[in-house]
């Protein structure tokens, strides 16, 4: 009991589901909350009906998963009861009296909020639920169509509604999408509803693949923007998983292939003085630091950025070719347009032609050999959210050899 207390004191005061076991390890109660702590101490700190003392005096074990809202706690709360069928989560397995999530059987299926289910053998929609609150359905409803968009409408209209304007429908009305396409939509909304977020995700990394390996950067993006939003509402509220970092960066810079190898460049001459460069090396988005690399800038006097990149770059990759090592797919720089060309006229030297981008200090704005256009990102996205921590990773490299550097020439070691 000490130590269930002990977890229960370390509950996040956020929204998300909670999942008491029993000494067995069994699944007999799940519920919701917006407030995880609060919600969970009432079973210990106050009155409780009998039923309620039997099920609280079986808790051996606590579990919780957050969620951004109470809202998404409902959807994952209704699809845990579904799968586990806890012993006293009767209400929601039997009370019919509770909405559900209505999915019509049809090409283009309507997505609705509904009351009761029909009579069996009378109806083929999917249902999902029940849900105990009707305004927390709706605003999960809401998310849903932010993520997916769907129809809403009972009969198709002739011409597209506000919902098809805003880009909140796909707008199967005026033959914007093929039935194909949307049950692709659909497949999405059943496997969100079964809170299965992350069979969902590897469906849309690979959906995502294909769309740009043939070409189709516009519907990749969608994809992308799908995953981005699911990464932000699911088990991985931490951060985006390697893989969507890669395949998203892949669409962001146009790269014929996933970059599974990047090599970065700082230069970091503070007030002028023991200028020097640095290279780092990621694979498969995590720090290689066995392929970390150090210069001393030796050509260049001056307090001249470009011309110390040039030297550093150089240096690098006429090693790389003469030893006839492994190349990058893609090479990182961080610094503006002024920078990216100072580097690739350096490959260009070589004979190389090395996918380049660069990330500016101030608006990080990006900057691709593969692009004329200024990429720039208003939020986070996983491409960005990977360029961020190799462009911070080999700036941190940069200043710590130079601070070697210094302490070295003061004192001597």
């Amino acid at each position: 009991m000490d130590k269930l207390k002990d977890k229960i004191a370390s509950l996040p005061q956020a929204p998300g589901v909670y999942i008491f076991k029993d000494g067995s390890g069994k699944i007999i109660y799940i519920g919701k909350a917006r407030a995880l702590k609060k919600r969970v101490q009432t079973y210990f700190s106050r009155e409780l009906s009998f039923k309620t003392q039997v099920m609280v005096a079986k808790i051996a074990e606590l579990e919780y998963r957050l969620t951004p809202s109470e809202a998404q706690a409902q959807i994952q709360e209704a699809a845990l009861i579904k799968q586990y069928q806890p012993q006293y989560n009767i209400s929601l397995k039997d009370d019919k009296s509770f909405p559900l999530i209505r999915i019509t059987d049809e090409d283009f299926s309507v997505v609705s909020l509904y009351r009761r289910k029909k009579a069996v053998g009378t109806d083929t929609a999917l249902y999902f639920g029940p849900y105990t609150n009707v305004a927390l359905l709706r605003q999960a409803l809401k998310i849903m169509r932010r993520i997916f968009g769907f129809r809403s409408c009972k009969t198709l209209p002739e011409k597209m509604c506000l919902y098809g304007r805003i880009k909140l429908c796909p707008a199967p009305c005026e033959g914007k999408i093929s039935a194909n396409q949307y049950q692709e939509i659909i497949k999405g909304i059943v496997l969100f509803l079964d809170s299965k977020q992350e069979a969902l995700l590897e469906k849309l990394f690979l959906r995502m693949r294909e769309a740009a390996d043939r070409h189709k950067f516009e519907e990749a993006a969608k994809i992308r923007d799908q995953i981005d939003a699911l990464s932000a509402i699911g088990k991985r509220q931490t951060g985006f998983s390697r893989q969507s970092e890669l395949e998203d960066l892949r669409n962001l810079l146009k790269l014929k292939r996933l970059p599974l190898r990047i090599e970065a460049f700082d230069i970091s001459n503070i007030f002028g003085k023991e200028a020097t460069g640095s290279m780092v090396s990621f694979y498969k988005g995590i720090a290689d630091k066995d392929n970390y690399r150090r210069f001393r800038i030796k050509t260049v006097q001056a307090i001249d950025d470009y011309k110390m990149l040039a030297e550093v770059v150089g240096r690098r990759y006429s090693r790389l070719v003469e030893e006839r090592l492994l190349l990058p797919d893609l090479i990182l720089i961080d610094g503006g347009r002024g920078h990216l060309l100072t580097a690739k006229k350096e490959l260009k030297k070589l004979g190389l032609e090395i996918p380049l981008a660069s990330i500016a200090k101030e608006q990080e704005n990006i900057y691709s050999s593969n692009k004329t256009a200024l990429i720039n990102l208003d939020s986070d996205t996983p491409g960005l959210n990977l360029i961020r921590r190799i462009r911070d990773e080999a700036h941190r490299f940069a200043v710590s050899y130079h601070h070697v550097l210094r302490r070295k020439k003061i004192i001597g070691k």
